[in-house]
Order: C-alpha cells, then sequence, then structure tokens
C-alpha cells in the first residue's frame, strides 16, 4: 500500500469543529482495506491538544473519521465519511502524543480516541492504545458501542477507560435518533460490566428526544445496574455543528432547537444522582 506523504499537508492538530472534507479520497478502495486491516495508518479528522472534557484530566484527543450512525443532533456529520479524514500513520500518531507526554503525566491526562465511531477502524485503535500505555500514558476510547465485539477481552484488558455514549433505552426512540438498533451496545455495557472495565457514560439531553424523564429514568436505572460506572456526564444539546450539516446540503431536523434549559438539565442531574450515580 502507498499512501503518499503529500496527504499529510493538512495540519494534524485541530478541532473537531473544524469542517474537514475528502482528505482521502484519492485513495483506493483497496488500500484504504489495507490499511484498515493492517491497523498501521488511521484515518484521522484532527488532533486535539488541551481537552479538559474527553476523560480525567488534560488530554489529547484523537478524532477518527468514519461512524455508522446517523444521530439526528451530531454536531460533526463530516466525521461519518472516512474518506474525509486524513490518512495517518501509526508511527506519526505516536509521535504526536509521545510530544506531550510529560505534559500529559503530570496533568493527569492522557489520549482519548474518539470519532467519528472508533471501533471502525479498531485495529489502529488497539495498537494506538498500546503504544501509548508503553510510554506511560493513560489511554482512553469514547464509543458508542456498536463494535464492541470487535474488541476481545485481552483488547478491553489493555483499554484504561471506555467512554460509552449511551443515546437511548427504549429501541424505537435509539433507532429513531440513530438510525441503528441499540442491542449491540447494551449487550457491549453489560460485557463491560462483567468484565469489571471502568466505564464513564455519556448521555446528551436532545430537545424532543431524551429529554423524556421517563427515557432518563430509563438510562439511569440501566446504568446504575452495570454496576462499573464510574462517572455519568450529561451534555446538553448544542447547536455549534449546526453551521456543518448546512455547509455539507443535509437536511438538520435540529436546526430550531434550542438546548435544555437549566431546570431541565437539573432535573436530569438529580435523576442520575437518584439512581446512585457519580454525575457531572
Amino acid at each position: 500500500m502507498e499512501l503518499k506523504s503529500s496527504h499529510l499537508e493538512i495540519p494534524l492538530i485541530g478541532s473537531p469543529f473544524d469542517l474537514r472534507l475528502s482528505l482521502s479520497e484519492r485513495i483506493g478502495e483497496t488500500d484504504i482495506r489495507s490499511a484498515m486491516d493492517s491497523g498501521e495508518w488511521g484515518f484521522v479528522h484532527s488532533f486535539q491538544t488541551g481537552s479538559g472534557v474527553d476523560g480525567p484530566g488534560v488530554r489529547i484527543v484523537a478524532w477518527l473519521s468514519s461512524c455508522q450512525f446517523r444521530c439526528v443532533y451530531c454536531h460533526n456529520p463530516d466525521t461519518w465519511k472516512l474518506t474525509n479524514g486524513m490518512p495517518v500513520p501509526l508511527s506519526r500518531a505516536v509521535e504526536v502524543v509521545g510530544q506531550y507526554r510529560h505534559s500529559l503525566r503530570t496533568m493527569k491526562g492522557g489520549l482519548t480516541i474518539s470519532g467519528g465511531e472508533p471501533l471502525i477502524q479498531h485495529r489502529f485503535v488497539l495498537k494506538l492504545s498500546a503504544a501509548v500505555q508503553k510510554l506511560g500514558v493513560h489511554n482512553a476510547i469514547e464509543t458508542n458501542g456498536y463494535f464492541g465485539e470487535r474488541l476481545s477481552d485481552d483488547d478491553l484488558a489493555s483499554i484504561d477507560l471506555v467512554m460509552l455514549g449511551l443515546k437511548a433505552i427504549t429501541p424505537e426512540l435509539h433507532r429513531e435518533i440513530t438510525g441503528m438498533d441499540q442491542e449491540p451496545v447494551h449487550k457491549f455495557a453489560r460485557r463491560l460490566a462483567a468484565r469489571k472495565r471502568p466505564v464513564w457514560i455519556r448521555f446528551v439531553i436532545v430537545p424532543g428526544f431524551t429529554d423524556d424523564m421517563d427515557e432518563v429514568g430509563r438510562m439511569a436505572d440501566f446504568a446504575a445496574e452495570l454496576g462499573n460506572v464510574e462517572r455519568v456526564d450529561v451534555l446538553p444539546f448544542h447547536q455549534l455543528g449546526r453551521y456543518k450539516w448546512e455547509k455539507l446540503g443535509m437536511d438538520y431536523k435540529l436546526r430550531d432547537a434550542e438546548p435544555p434549559s437549566q431546570e431541565k438539565i437539573d432535573q436530569v442531574l438529580a435523576r442520575f444522582r437518584a439512581a446512585g450515580l457519580n454525575v457531572v
């Protein structure tokens, strides 16, 4: 496989809110498949430095491209398509993390691999996670969990933290939000619990979708029953990604939606706390 260095002219360090398109469109399907099978290359939207909201401490976040969910509130729809990301060799990704390793340790942070959906590129994720562990850097993955079966029990043991984005409990609502079935996600959550792997859950309050308190209650009870959830991040819906939908010419159903009120946020936080969960 030949992936030329010219593909790396776009700066690696950036923000998930940067709109990035067609960075790998000239790469043939065979080379893309070879890259994904080997795990020696990853397709990356950007690396973000200094994040304080994507895991413990201050972190570098690797935002990978490609996702099978089509969340109605997604703020990075440009990450849905694999070829919108840039091809990055594993060695370069390790180098990016390595140059910050002393600061990451000092600030009790690490690397979070997010997306998109990182487990679409699970071989790259596992090789990168193992490499940064050797540097003494904490690793985490932020995943929707749908492809959790791609990870063996040994793989799970090599990941310090799983940040699991749970969209909904009710099957019909989950499909309405994501276009996909919820059962593989919940099966992965239960498997993580059985293996006693550390988990943070991320839940987005979306007006007209997940702000119903009965659904919130179901989510809180599910999370509490797992027994391995160290923390729940309750994230209010925002409009920071609306411009991407508009630039991409996509139908954005939530273009006129307002963020949840503070009263609603407080109600949701209280329900999770009532279930015995540590909520932020």
